[in-house]
């Protein structure tokens, strides 16, 4: 059984001057609470590139669906080039983490940021010069879109291993509170990233959004490479990963097991499942009413919600420890995500959506903290972006089932794989309970 470590204590850290690692500066109050430690830390400038940096990733499916459709004409083409963004990043963010881990941030980003922006490049070139989308021209634009998303940088994954190193020598509530500024990050660039595809497409070109993710990929993700924050994940050495002052709740196990890591994995795949289920099932409901196409708008009641109740992790108690957290916010999920069959309009389904985000936001907060408690000081990189990683492929799987349930019975069938996704992501937290719980006195 794993139990928690207790905080460490100052001394079992290196001394002020023993690296070459900056150390930040101490905290200070502030007008935003006890967001305004954030700042103090990264600088402002950090947290707007680590927020603008990781919209290509949510530009290049939905972009790469709607480009290919568009040259192509054909829905199952683009479909394809957008599955095979997917699996690209699914497979090649765990390379980039492990590489981050293995080589540092910096030269790591700075060589994706490139990458990245020659795969784009091919994909519009390939697609638009393209006179026919079947054989050799349909297996190039494949390999382009897989290519654009296994190149893609790892932003939010990265960034958060930045935090952790940071907030090293910090109480661990400012760890949170920085994993729950990033959590709503995601949330705002997941809503913000299909929309802004949708309204270039739509008012100027179908190939203007991956021009655009392009341009932002090389000049924000590079210096977002190249940011002083850098060199904490970069030339610190790995000593764990919670905070050490007071409220540290768990720290990096000293007895690290590969079984520890796949639980926040497991849950992120949950998580993923529920997402993709959730798009698919609101497709076939505003289907229902003839407005299928603006199924992803009710989608984004759902994340807007979700990005500000991850803002409000940072205030919950540290007696309220994270596996606690996982369950609880995990049993409103299944509740809110059983509910999703029951409205018979598009304003009942508002409402639903708005309250199942409220707990979907502390959810992917509190695993994603798990997941940095439990993974190993010089594998940070990897879990991070394992974890990553584990929403995407859970999205298409989530896709997939409902899509199936949704042609068969209807709405109603889709929205059986949401609800059961929520069930898994409990019986994950009751098992995280278990095996991370501390140990008796």
């Amino acid at each position: 059984m794993y139990t928690i470590p207790s905080p460490a204590s100052p001394d079992s850290f290196p001394p002020a001057g023993s690296s070459s690692t900056p150390a930040p500066d101490r905290p200070r109050r502030s007008r935003l609470g006890r967001f305004g430690v954030l700042p103090q830390l990264a600088g402002t400038s950090f947290l707007v590139l680590g927020l603008f940096a990781r919209l290509p990733l949510a530009m290049l499916t939905v972009g790469a669906l709607t480009l290919v459709t568009t040259a192509s004409g054909s829905y199952a083409a683009g479909g394809f080039a957008a599955g095979a963004v997917g699996i690209g990043s699914a497979l090649g963010a765990p390379l980039l983490g492990f590489l981050a881990d293995k080589r540092g941030q910096r030269i790591v980003l700075l060589a994706s940021a490139v990458l990245n922006t020659v795969a784009i490049a091919a994909l519009l070139v390939v697609t638009l010069t393209s006179s026919g989308f079947s054989g050799n021209a349909l297996s190039l634009v494949l390999a382009t879109s897989f290519a654009m998303g296994f190149t893609c940088p790892q932003i939010g994954p990265l960034a958060r291993v930045r935090w952790m190193a940071m907030t090293r020598r910090t109480p661990r509530s400012d760890l949170d509170t920085a994993l729950s500024y990033e959590g709503t990050a995601d949330e705002l660039t997941f809503v913000l990233g299909p929309a802004l595809v949708g309204l270039l497409a739509s008012l100027i070109a179908p190939w203007l959004p991956l021009a655009l993710a392009a341009a932002l990929t090389i000049t924000l993700v590079s210096a977002f490479a190249v940011h002083r924050t850098v060199a904490f994940s970069d030339d610190a050495p790995a000593a764990g990963t919670a905070g050490s002052g007071e409220g540290a709740e768990t720290a990096a196990p000293r007895d690290y097991r590969p079984a520890l890591v796949l639980l926040p994995v497991a849950g992120m795949i949950a998580i993923g499942t529920f997402f993709g289920s959730t798009q698919t099932f609101l497709t076939a409901f505003a289907g229902d009413f003839g407005v299928a196409e603006s199924s992803g708008l009710l989608y984004a009641v759902m994340g807007l919600s979700s990005a500000f109740a991850a803002l409000s992790v940072a205030y919950w108690s540290q007696r309220f420890g994270h596996t606690g957290r996982w369950m609880a916010s995990a049993a409103g999920m299944a509740g809110a995500a059983a509910a999703l069959a029951l409205p018979h309009s598009i304003p009942a389904m508002l409402a639903v959506l708005f309250v199942l985000g409220v707990f979907v936001g502390p959810t992917m907060v509190t695993i994603f903290s798990i997941g940095s408690a439990v993974a190993p000081g010089h594998r940070l990189g990897t879990v991070m972006t394992l974890l990553a990683s584990g929403i995407v492929a859970g999205t298409a799987i989530g896709s997939a089932l409902a899509g199936t349930l949704a042609e068969a019975a209807g709405a109603a069938g889709a929205a059986v794989v949401p609800a059961s996704a929520a069930g898994v992501l409990l019986v994950l937290g009751a098992a995280s309970a278990v095996a991370l719980r501390p140990p008796r006195p």
